[in-house]
């Protein structure tokens, strides 16, 4: 899971392209990308500037699938070739810098609804020996009457249909999950799961914990995610590349007792930074506000921050922050912050932490949005106390006492300085905040832009190589 946002760079150094791997596109371009109903898409919305979106594996067809688009649409495209976040959101940011009426989202995807840009998932149909998925699934589930709710990662659910034509006589009980693009407007029926764009009906008398899930794909973030929620089901899974299915023997306990003591870690923490991992996920700006206030009621400060995907050299800057928070997809909110200076949460276990109204019952939401007012797992704040009556709290992490009570949400809001200093030449006047005197004050602060300091010099050759072993260092 730490190859979510970052990595060590290791793979691009160690890669190697030459002419036939930057431009070899795929034999069946129409049938891979769906041209025809992309094409369809762009014409029926009448739209003149489209997006193509790519993750990094599909980036080599990008020039192809863009000529082929623009003659088959007469609309302009543009390919988004790095994403300002994760691969599986549709960067609507990039998209609205080019002007773009529509999105095209290509390869795998999260489905988290957007809320700004039209958008059409164009997931790739990859392979699937949908004879030997079947035969991998008898063998783990050899009872005829087993309750087994199948899902897959999106690059297959082209061939889920003959997979159900082949199990469903001989499983009565077996259910198919649909995927669901975009935002439904109507809730989900009762006895029905609609969620990580998945729907399926469950009809199980017990509900879903009397019920297995088969899940196809590759192990990745999706499957994690999927295991760590519905932690009640047991797991098998089938991977098409390998073609070999298995029981999953990820210990489900062990991962959610590591997120407990994230927890605990968020408990202890007086400053936490607020992460941006999102710009188009339907309400990440009320999920920020929520955010912001259940800091405040906690009495702990809170500092929001932008950095696109974050790795542990970005996050090493804020050495004041105790713990983050970031706000992303369902997906990439689990990140792996074994290797950061500081824990990484999501907002789910955030409000474990500072909210005494949720406890914890076993089920995991890696959605911030089931967190909002109106949501299914929306809990409110109880009634703040008096400091005198608050209920002594010891940190499992310190053993130091802590704070137990909330902060009254009444009470008068403190401007952060009333400091005031000269702006510019128009004797304009600008709030200076501590938390940014703090910065201002440090020896250290990034790279500055020096406009008009530096002398304008040609270019000159550079070293070569990488930063381990530039050419004119010599070998030992």
């Amino acid at each position: 899971m730490a190859t979510a946002f970052s990595s060590d760079g290791e793979a691009a150094l160690r890669r190697q392209l030459g002419p036939a791997a930057a431009a070899a596109p795929r034999g069946d371009l129409d049938g891979f990308y769906e041209m025809g109903r992309a094409a369809a898409f762009v014409r029926g919305g009448g739209f003149r500037k489209v997006a193509l979106q790519f993750p990094d594996e599909l980036l080599a067809d990008a020039a192809a699938v863009a000529a082929r688009m623009e003659a088959a649409t007469g609309a302009a495209m543009y390919v988004l070739g790095d994403t300002t976040y994760g691969s599986c959101c549709v960067d609507e940011v990039a998209a609205e810098h080019a002007g773009a009426e529509a999105v095209l989202h290509y390869g795998p995807a999260c489905l988290s609804p957007c809320g700004k840009l039209p958008v059409l998932h164009i997931f790739g149909q990859q392979p699937l020996d949908v004879g030997r998925c079947a035969e991998a699934f008898r063998e783990l589930y050899p009872d005829r009457q087993s309750r087994v709710v199948v899902l897959s990662d999106v690059v297959y659910a082209h061939a889920m249909g003959e997979l159900e034509q082949q199990l469903c006589p001989e499983y009565p009980n077996i259910v198919f999950s649909r995927v669901v693009c975009g935002n439904p407007p109507d809730p989900a029926p009762s006895g029905e799961v609609r969620q990580f764009g998945r729907q399926f009906p469950v009809e199980a008398p017990g509900g879903l914990q009397d019920c297995a899930m088969f899940y196809v794909g590759a192990e990745g973030l999706a499957l994690t995610s999927f295991m760590l929620t519905w932690n009640c089901c047991p797991f098998s899974s089938f991977d098409p590349i390998t073609g070999c299915g298995r029981r999953e023997t990820l210990n489900v306990n062990r991962a959610l007792m590591r997120r407990l003591y994230l927890v605990e870690r968020a408990r202890d923490a007086r400053v936490v930074g607020i992460l941006v991992g999102t710009l188009g996920v339907v309400g990440y700006l009320a999920v920020l506000q929520h955010l912001r206030e259940l800091l405040r009621r906690a009495g702990k400060r809170s500092y929001t921050l932008a950095v696109g995907k974050p790795n542990p050299a970005k996050l090493a800057n804020f050495l004041e922050v105790d713990i983050f928070v970031l706000v992303a997809c369902a997906q990439n909110s689990l990140l792996d912050s074994s290797n950061f200076y500081r824990p990484v949460v999501t907002p789910y276990e955030l409000e474990l932490a500072c909210n005494p109204a949720r406890e914890w019952t076993g089920n995991y939401l890696t959605d911030f949005r089931d967190l909002l007012p109106g949501a299914c797992a929306h809990i409110e704040l109880p009634p703040a106390i008096p400091a005198a009556e608050a209920v002594p709290d010891i940190s499992l992490i310190t053993g130091e006492m802590r704070a137990a009570h909330l902060c009254d949400p009444l009470a008068p809001k403190l401007p952060p300085s009333t400091t005031l200093a000269c702006r510019d030449q128009t004797r304009a006047l600008t709030e200076i905040s501590p938390a940014a005197s703090f910065l201002e004050s440090r020896s250290w602060r990034g790279l500055e832009q020096r406009l008009g300091q530096t002398p304008v010099s040609k270019a000159v050759q550079g070293r070569r190589g990488i930063a381990i072993a530039y050419e004119d260092e010599g070998h030992k």
